[in-house]
């Protein structure tokens, strides 16, 4: 592969280490040029690394970009890849003569990037913004910086993210802090001080001023404590007034701007950043290479880096009360201190190596390659329609699920999701969205679609809206008349209780549908005795069988902060508001108390529609004579997966709280309000289902003891496998209809 990296030539930081470490990776098995405007330590570098360097001073722009249109001639690079905003500008400019994909990765905020200085913002800066929305792809370093794009409005299908990469190979040979101190800042430290230091420009955006607000606070728990700023910038005079102010100048120490950096951080013992944004710092890196432990801003990629409390601290962006309790407690705490170092050191070298930057880098642009030359008249995008946009986690997982499988099909394929919150869908799933109802928007999609997706759940049913499946119709006849392949998936149908609605959609699927995945047989039935014959009709499974919970340290965090012991033993509830519900509350209240008093199993209810199905929750609470608790806050699909995960048995109202625990091998009992519930337990073989109407509190009981006996663990665990491996028919199906192949996996029936 042939790259051109081009650059601004002044960059310092995380941007140049990045860039350095990235081009001597790529040039180990591709051809590498790298364009910098300007000469100077980075174009020397590079070249004694070996890197093919070429220089273009040419202050006209104009000039400059004939130049660079010139090497692009000559090397013939298959993608051209910019950082910063000189170098986004240029390749603006060459991008309009010249068939040659342009990545820029965003290395930071753009809008941040001259904080505090009004002239560059609105000069440089506003050049970059111009520059950045006529460039063809955008590689963020971090998800948080990804987030930030999409909600200004950039398309989530021309966005993939990387994360900064380095060799984390430890410092060799003893290391005398107190020496390299005194000789190199003229500083004397004493045995038992704790150093604190922080790698950063002097810029409004690093926020320093933070870290000595947070750092004077500290020294009233741990005056051991001593502060090291190593940088320059124009915030300098500032924050010495700040320590003069606070009374803490004699225990901080200006360093200036240090070059190397590591001894600088071998003689820390905590490296603090507190910026208010950033993307992937190499300053955190460079810190637990050399084994420090790491306090940070919540900002760019490191949630992703640092767990709160096992590898790390973060801290809210500002919040120098949070730091200077952090800073305390590992002050005070040198074996935390260690603990932290060397998880951090393990996590770190383990997913974030150089290695795997210049790996996931090279994948990076195979990808935008295959998307870049895909021919422009290919029908080459798949549409998906469903109930999505309306806060269900129900509904969101289906569309999780099928986004997922979707880009595992065949990822350079574009999606498009209709939804009711297109910019929230665009953000939470990266794929393009139209609003469900703006119809020429949806037609136009129709006609660059290969596949038309009728997504999962029951949207064939008319017992909430007649006009909800007069719409749905509507779709599948226009995207067969628009040349779709039409595919229904994964879904429930019914109940169509109106005669004239059945005739209706029994019309169309058999006119416009071309394969159709079920999750039950009562669904198949039903289609039966509509009269439909012609599309091909398979079982299947929900497509959020395929789903895996959070990682259990992020479901104990959640679980922590809706005050629920992780350790806990619970039983969980899946309510909803419907006809029914409030004769039942009463039984349902009583079952609790039973689960609590014979099982030792407390109440938990977990909502699937937030926040609606919070006041069915609270009615119930209000019977109990046990403790309770309710998950208040809205989760990510993923955490709700893992909270039921958790539970010891789930009685649910809820569909989907019955399968994301089924999904999970935990045994469920369900009281049915609909077909679909009865449909689903049928389907797994479940004896213990209820309807709503007719809830006792024996008989639930009873269903609780059979469920934490064990009786029905093997059975569920059978039935989970079996799910997963039937829910792979919905791929097959699509494969088939995009005249792709699906490998079979291991274990799975052909």
């Amino acid at each position: 592969m042939r790259v051109m990296h081009v650059m601004g030539g002044g960059d310092v930081g995380g941007a140049k280490t990045h860039i350095m470490n990235m081009v001597t990776g790529l040039s180990r098995r591709n051809e590498v040029m790298l364009l910098s405007f300007r000469a100077g330590p980075f174009a020397d570098e590079a070249r004694e690394r070996g890197i093919d360097v070429r220089v273009i001073e040419r202050h006209n722009p104009f000039r400059a970009a004939r130049a660079m249109r010139d090497l692009v001639d000559e090397f013939r690079p298959d993608i051209i890849h910019c950082h910063g905003g000189r170098a986004n500008l240029m390749g603006a400019m060459v991008r309009r003569s010249r068939q040659v994909p342009i990545v820029t990765t965003v290395h930071s905020d753009y809008k941040l990037d001259y904080l505090g200085n009004p002239f560059k913002q609105h000069t440089f800066g506003a050049a970059n913004a111009v520059a950045l929305r006529f460039l063809d792809f955008y590689q963020p370093v971090a998800d948080r910086m990804a987030r930030t794009l999409i909600e200004r409005g950039f398309d989530p299908e021309r966005i993939v993210k990387i994360y900064n990469g380095m060799d984390f190979k430890r410092p060799e040979g003893e290391f005398d802090r107190a020496a390299y101190l005194r000789d190199t800042y003229g500083v004397e430290v004493e045995e038992g001080d704790v150093l604190c230091g922080i790698a950063a420009r002097l810029t409004a955006v690093k926020d320093i001023a933070t870290t000595v607000r947070g750092f004077a606070a500290a020294l009233e728990e741990a005056p051991q404590l001593r502060l090291f700023i190593a940088g320059d910038g124009e915030d300098e005079e500032m924050l010495r007034r700040l320590c003069a102010q606070l009374g803490v100048a004699e225990r901080v120490t200006f360093c200036g701007w240090v070059s190397p950096v590591g001894p600088f951080f071998r003689a820390m013992d905590i490296n603090l950043l507190s910026s208010v944004s950033e993307t992937f710092p190499y300053s955190i890196l460079e810190g637990v290479c050399a084994g420090c432990a790491t306090i940070c801003s919540d900002v760019g990629g490191m949630p992703e880096l640092i767990d709160t409390g096992e590898n790390g601290y973060i801290f809210p962006v500002g919040d120098d009360r949070q730091l200077a309790r952090y800073m305390a407690r590992l002050a005070n705490d040198p074996a935390l201190r260690c603990a932290f170092s060397e998880a951090l050191y393990d996590k770190a070298s383990r997913e974030f190596s150089r290695e795997n930057m210049c790996a996931r880098q090279e994948a990076n642009y195979r990808h935008l390659l295959a998307r870049f030359h895909r021919p422009k008249h290919e029908r080459e995008s798949i549409v998906i329609c469903g109930a999505y946009g309306r806060g269900n986690a129900g509904d969101d997982a289906i569309l999780e699920a099928i986004v997922q499988e979707m880009r595992a099909l065949d990822p350079e394929r574009t999606i498009c999701v209709m939804s009711r919150r297109p910019k929230e869908t665009r953000l939470v799933y990266r794929t393009n969205a139209i609003y469900t109802f703006n119809v020429f928007a949806v037609l136009r999609r129709f006609r660059r679609a290969a596949l038309y997706i009728n997504g999962g759940g029951s949207l064939m049913q008319d017992v909430t809206s007649t006009r909800s499946i007069w719409y749905y119709c509507y779709t599948l006849r226009a995207a067969k008349k628009r040349g779709c392949k039409v595919m229904m998936y994964g879904c429930g149908i019914g109940p169509i209780n109106r005669a004239g609605n059945r005739v209706m959609a029994a019309k169309t699927i058999d006119r416009s549908v071309d394969r159709i995945t079920l999750r039950d047989d009562n669904s198949r039935s039903l289609l039966a005795e509509m009269g439909v014959t012609r599309p091909d009709i398979r079982v299947s499974a929900d497509p959020t069988i395929i789903l895996d919970p959070a990682p259990r340290e992020v479901v104990s965090l959640a679980m922590e902060q809706s005050g629920i012991d992780p350790e806990g033993r619970y039983i969980g509830f899946g309510l909803r508001n419907w006809k029914g519900l409030d004769a039942a509350l009463p039984e349902i209240a009583a079952a609790a108390n039973y689960a609590y008093e014979r099982h030792g199993l407390t109440p938990v209810f977990v909502p699937i529609e937030f926040p609606n199905d919070l006041l069915p929750a609270e009615r119930v609470g209000a019977l109990l004579r046990c403790p309770w608790h309710a998950v208040r806050t809205r989760q990510p699909i993923e955490v709700t997966i893992g909270i039921l995960a958790r539970m010891k048995t789930v009685v649910g109202i809820r569909l989907h709280s019955l399968m994301f625990s089924a999904g999970q091998g935990v045994p469920v009992v369900g009281m049915s309000y609909d077909i679909k519930v009865d449909g689903f337990l049928k389907y797994i073989g479940s004896r213990t289902c209820l309807q709503l109407q007719t809830v006792r509190a024996e008989p639930l009981c009873r269903l609780i003891d059979e469920c934490v006996s064990g009786a029905l663990d093997g059975e569920v665990r059978r039935t989970a496998g079996m799910l997963r491996e039937r829910e792979q028919e919905n791929v097959r199906c699509a494969a088939l209809l995009l005249g792709l192949k699906c490998e079979k996996k291991d274990g799975e029936n052909a």
